[in-house]
């Protein structure tokens, strides 16, 4: 049986080489043309001894997931389907700005946690992704993307945020990380990586000591009974210990402040009461606020706020001097924007283990 290499992180690749008996130093150089090169032909790999490369040849692959569609938006957004298995499939969405490539990543085949405003969370859950499915995204995006003029990658940051709750595949997000950090793989800056969750306690705790990259915590309410409703994992990890997580975080982070995602429903959460509760709630939190405009969905039984009551929202937790953005709507005719990402979820019977399992 052959291993996928692009499930492994440079210390396991090591590791493998020094078991079929090559020299472990081999692992720096296969990494990069796995993942600087985009190559999956080891015969093409002109730098490693002819009897290495037949030796992988038989032992090894580098199989990323299938590409199944790709699509543009009128903006530049850009959209892979990949195909994980029979009948499932994820999505990866590239976002280009004028200072910036970012990559959106799925972590898990569906998600178990239905948020209520969720398009990709009423699709059911089947599994999570392999570490070769988390990082074959970003080793697709990259060959489809190609270089600039100047030989530079187009993607420069990558963002957890797509398909599923990323600390709930934490082993293979760790690596996934490990592959995204290093040098000899894809060289990002742990202040270009953002892993996003809902609030998933003990795992931002594990996150904090194993690999500290960026973080944005989905919060979506400015209250626990609010909450309860819409990010219903809030009833196992409550507000006053998310916030004392999001403390212990920032301790070892490479931003000195938590990104906190709030998408604005009409009506529900987005009045100048809500507001003031949330500058209440995170004023001993180094943070940021990312507003996001609700992305419609059929059946979701909410709808995007006014712009003037975004507007009014924002400059409210402004004047208590809390740097707030508000998210530019990208890619939605391709169905590519926040919390539309749907693929293909074929098995949902795993979905009520999988949100046992969250909730421990």
């Amino acid at each position: 049986m052959t291993v996928n290499l692009l499930d492994f992180n440079l210390q396991q690749l090591s590791a493998f080489l020094e078991e079929a008996g090559e020299k472990p130093f081999r692992a720096k150089q296969l990494l990069r043309w796995i993942h600087q090169y985009g190559e999956n032909d080891f015969s093409a790999m002109s730098d490693l001894s002819k009897s290495l490369r037949e030796k992988l040849a038989g032992i090894a692959k580098i199989e990323p997931p299938r590409l199944l569609r790709e699509q543009q938006s009128a903006d530049g957004t850009r959209k892979w389907l990949l195909g994980t298995d029979v009948g499932n499939a994820v999505e990866a969405v590239f976002i280009p700005e004028d200072d910036r490539g970012t990559l959106c990543v799925s972590t898990q085949v569906g998600c178990a946690l239905e948020c209520a405003f969720c398009s990709t969370g009423k699709q059911g859950f089947n599994r999570n992704l392999e570490v070769s499915e988390i990082i074959g995204q970003l080793w697709w995006a990259n060959k489809a993307l190609g270089r600039d003029p100047k030989g530079e990658r187009l993607i420069s940051n990558v963002v957890l945020m797509g398909m599923g709750e990323p600390l709930l595949n934490f082993d293979n997000l760790v690596t996934a990380l490990d592959l995204m950090l290093d040098d000899f793989g894809y060289g990002l800056s742990r202040r270009r990586v953002t892993v996003s969750t809902s609030g998933i306690i003990p795992a931002m705790d594990r996150l904090r000591d194993r690999c500290p990259v960026a973080l944005a915590v989905s919060l979506h309410a400015p209250n626990d009974e609010l909450r309860n409703r819409l990010v219903p994992i809030n009833q196992k990890y409550p507000l006053k210990e998310l916030m004392a997580a999001c403390r212990r975080y920032v301790e070892k982070a490479p931003r000195d402040f938590i990104t906190f995602e709030y998408v604005l429903l009409d009506g529900v959460n987005d009045t100048d009461a809500h507001a003031r509760e949330l500058i209440a709630l995170t004023r001993d939190v180094p943070s940021k606020f990312n507003l996001i405009p609700f992305n419609p969905f059929a059946g979701s039984g909410f709808n995007r706020s006014k712009p003037e009551s975004v507007k009014r929202f924002q400059n409210l937790l402004m004047e208590a001097g809390i740097i707030t953005t508000t998210r530019k709507t990208r890619g939605d005719d391709i169905d590519a924007a926040c919390g539309q990402l749907a693929g293909q979820v074929q098995d949902k019977s795993r979905r009520r283990a999988a949100a046992k399992e969250a909730t421990r």
